[in-house]
């Protein structure tokens, strides 16, 4: 084998074993108590004397090794680069270090570091050098295998990750070269040894079905299989509620409740039921949301609760579900299927014609749903032309009416209350039997997805209200208005277009709301949107009620997917709770267990953690699904390289331009090398690239351009420019796509509705 794969103890052995020592120790003692080889001993002592350079040790007269205090030091958490290179995230906001390749050979995308600053570079960024790992990300790394001289190496996956690992030849596990195999690593890589690694699992070839989801699920760390422990519990449970679970409800099974999703959907979290009720002389509705009753049978602590905690949240991957809880309750026992009883609990409110809320309670109920209804069949009874004719008209008929006119009124509150709606186009991906795209169409969200979204908000905004009144700690859905630094670029972006937000230095969501419907039918409407939305906060998970931005709430939490949310499932506990006059207290213990070593833990409450927990996997999952959608979108222009498309400019960066085309609802690069020989200029207020001769490249531009390359490891596609094309004097119509996509299951569709804040 060659010499330079020789191991050398690296940087964190030697720093603990100083810190184990009861003695202080040579150079010589040291090398003992490692036992490091004695081909190896001159790299050794090179590496204590780069430690002695870096300051994290000392020598003394007598030859003594001693720690110097780490104070002196950078911690941070590293973020790695496609071309190798990388960066040190500062933990105390400050600038980020650049890390050159020869410094990222030392550490992985994500490890936490401490670095020391050495200068500048070239386009002066600070520039840092590693001096000591003090967490590794990485245990298990997933990626193609390929054969050299020295033996099997593995190429990761995550192209963020520079380093190849080499596999120990006793742990090969019979694969080969080209497969996709996870691999477990039993040492990290340092400037002279690479990592070694043992592999865990055999995935597959590169082109089998569905190995865009296995590599996806390992590469963001996604638990997608269940414990024993877990497994044992759920298959304990029965298959329906039995007559003890009666006992303390109310028995509402007389009523016609529905559930309303999509085609796809298999696990059901609400059902509906809405009747007309006078308030006095006037008229209002009496709505009832019924969520499915998780809490009953997920107790704190428990197997199924330490799985669900581990994910947090469901996935929901094209033609495929990892759900956050074992198919025995997610499909079965809790799920609001028809025509069986289910456990639930109801939030009961009334309202006005107008929508606003008059009272409310919540109490645990026996319900049982007479109808699975989908988005598409509701709309279509809705319409005129059902309504027409009253023979094809369901039992169940008037309920829906109903259930529409409350819409309606939550609708007119809405417009009052001045929540956001951006115009989002969804897409659905039609896949075939192997998992491959065969086209993405659009979908048009219609007055059933509407319908249903506007009954979970009341009931949401109920459950926040409890809560406060109660004064029971738990986490609410916050949004925050937008940052100092956001608010000022977009105004000085809408200045330049001859726009402006009202507000002042604090605006509300009625001032984007108002300037969304001012700009709505202007031709470059979808990039004044953008920018709006780009200047708003992302929502997250906190026992600190800040309200809600987006949605115009002062307290909103997430109360209607316990299915499928953690934190839906926290605040059915607290709720419950509060009706028994308790309280609940999480512990945690139950909780630490599934965060990575941090100062976070001694730092925050125990409500604290779960939102900081929930709000992380809440993200990974998203860059999870990016990534395998992604992968499936690079796959299915594989054989369209050389076509030309028109589209319309959808990003701007320094680099250059993304542009989306309009038939395919694919999104590639224009790179800025491509747009011509002369300097261009980024602009980033403006979101434009500026030529010396004049040409802006903008966000809404129309051009035409021709695919040129395609890299689904990278999750890249590259476009170049043909031509600029002329604005269209209207946005261009959209299609709606068929009821019977295999694309992710409807309650992702929930998650992204045309009010982009709701999530």
């Amino acid at each position: 084998m060659n010499k330079t794969l020789t191991p050398i103890p690296n940087r964190e052995e030697i720093l603990s074993a100083l810190r184990a020592a009861k003695t202080s120790l040579t150079a010589d003692d040291m090398a003992e108590t490692l036992s490091v080889r004695r081909r190896a001993r001159e790299g050794f002592l090179a590496r204590l004397a780069a430690m002695t350079r870096d300051q994290q040790i000392r020598s003394d007269a007598q030859g003594r090794l001693q720690l110097l205090p780490e104070s002196r030091f950078i911690a941070g958490r590293v973020q790695g680069h496609r071309e190798g290179y990388g960066f040190l995230v500062r933990d105390d906001g400050e600038p980020d270090l650049f890390l050159s390749s020869a410094q990222m050979q030392k550490v992985m995308h994500n490890d936490r570091a401490r670095a020391r600053l050495v200068g500048y570079d070239r386009r002066r960024r600070p520039e840092g050098h590693i001096v000591e790992v003090i967490e590794r990300a990485n245990t298990h790394l997933t990626g193609c295998l390929i054969c050299k001289e020295e033996g099997i190496w593995l190429v990761p996956s995550e192209q963020r990750i520079g380093q190849e690992i080499l596999i120990e030849p006793r742990g090969r596990r019979k694969a080969r070269a080209g497969q996709i195999v996870s691999v477990e690593l039993i040492r990290f890589p340092d400037r002279y040894t690479p990592a070694l690694g043992r592999i865990v699992e055999v995935l597959g070839e590169c082109g089998d079905p569905g190995i865009e989801i296995e590599i996806a699920v390992r590469k963001f760390g996604i638990p997608h299989q269940f414990s024993e422990a877990a497994r044992a519990q759920a298959a304990q449970l029965p298959d329906a509620p039995v007559a003890a679970d009666l006992r303390g409800r109310v028995d509402m099974r007389h009523l016609p409740w529905v559930t309303i999703d999509g085609e796809d959907a298999r696990d059901f979290d609400d059902a509906v039921y809405g009747a007309a009720v006078k308030l006095g002389r006037r008229r209002g509705f009496r709505l009832m949301v019924a969520i499915a009753d998780v809490s009953y049978y997920v107790k704190p602590g428990d197997a199924l609760d330490t799985a669900a905690l581990e994910r947090s949240t469901s996935v929901y991957f094209p033609r495929r579900v990892i759900p956050m809880l074992p198919p025995e309750l997610s499909t079965g026992l809790c799920s609001l299927n028809p025509n069986v009883d289910r456990c639930a609990l109801v939030c009961d409110l009334v309202i006005d014609a107008q929508g606003a809320l008059h009272t409310y309670q919540f109490y645990p109920a026996m319900i049982h749903s007479i109808a699975r209804l989908t988005y598409t069949e509701v709309a279509a009874l809705l319409s005129e032309l059902s309504a027409a004719d009253a023979r094809s008209r369901p039992a169940f008929f008037p309920q829906l009416q109903t259930l529409h006119r409350i819409y309606q009124a939550l609708a007119r509150a809405r417009a009052r209350r001045g929540a956001i709606d951006f115009d989002v186009v969804e897409t659905a991906m039609i896949c075939n039997a192997e998992g491959k795209i065969e086209r993405i169409l659009p979908r048009v969200r219609n007055e059933a997805h509407q319908l249903i979204e506007e009954c979970m908000l009341a009931a949401n905004v109920c459950a926040a209200d409890l809560l406060q009144r109660h004064q029971h700690p738990c986490l609410y859905r916050v949004h925050a208005g937008p940052s100092e630094e956001k608010l000022a670029s977009l105004r000085r972006f809408l200045g330049g277009v001859g726009l402006t937000l009202g507000g002042g230095e604090k605006p509300q969501a009625r001032d984007y709301a108002a300037l969304i419907a001012q700009v709505r039918a202007r031709p470059d409407a979808q990039m004044l949107q953008t920018m709006l939305l780009r200047s708003l906060q992302q929502a997250a998970y906190s026992p600190d009620n800040i309200g809600h931005f987006g949605l115009a709430y002062s307290a909103y939490t997430h109360f209607t997917s316990p299915i499928r949310r953690y934190p839906d499932l926290l605040v059915h506990r607290a709720l419950r709770a509060i009706l028994n006059g308790r309280q609940y207290r999480p512990r945690k213990s139950d909780v630490l267990r599934h965060l990575p070593a941090s100062s976070l833990r001694a730092k925050t409450s125990v409500w604290q953690t779960l939102g900081l927990h929930c709000s992380a996997n809440e993200r990974r999952v998203d860059e999870a699904t990016r990534d395998v959608e992604a992968w499936l979108k690079c796959h299915f222009m594989l054989d369209k390289r050389g076509e030309i498309y028109e589209g319309m400019v959808s990003g701007v960066t320094s680099f250059g331009l993304f542009v989306t085309l309009d038939t395919l609802f694919v999104e590639g690069l224009v790179h800025i090398s491509t747009l011509g020989s002369g300097y261009l200029e980024y602009d980033e207020i403006k979101n434009e690239l500026r030529a010396h001769t004049g040409a802006r490249y903008g966000l809404s531009d129309r051009l035409r351009v021709q695919v040129s390359r395609v890299d689904p490891d990278a999750r890249k596609i590259d476009f170049l420019l043909v031509e600029r094309l002329p604005m269209p004097a209207r946005a261009h119509s959209r299609i709606e796509a068929p009821s019977n996509s295999s694309t992710s299951s409807a309650k992702k569709s929930r998650a992204r509705k045309k009010s982009v804040c709701t999530e």
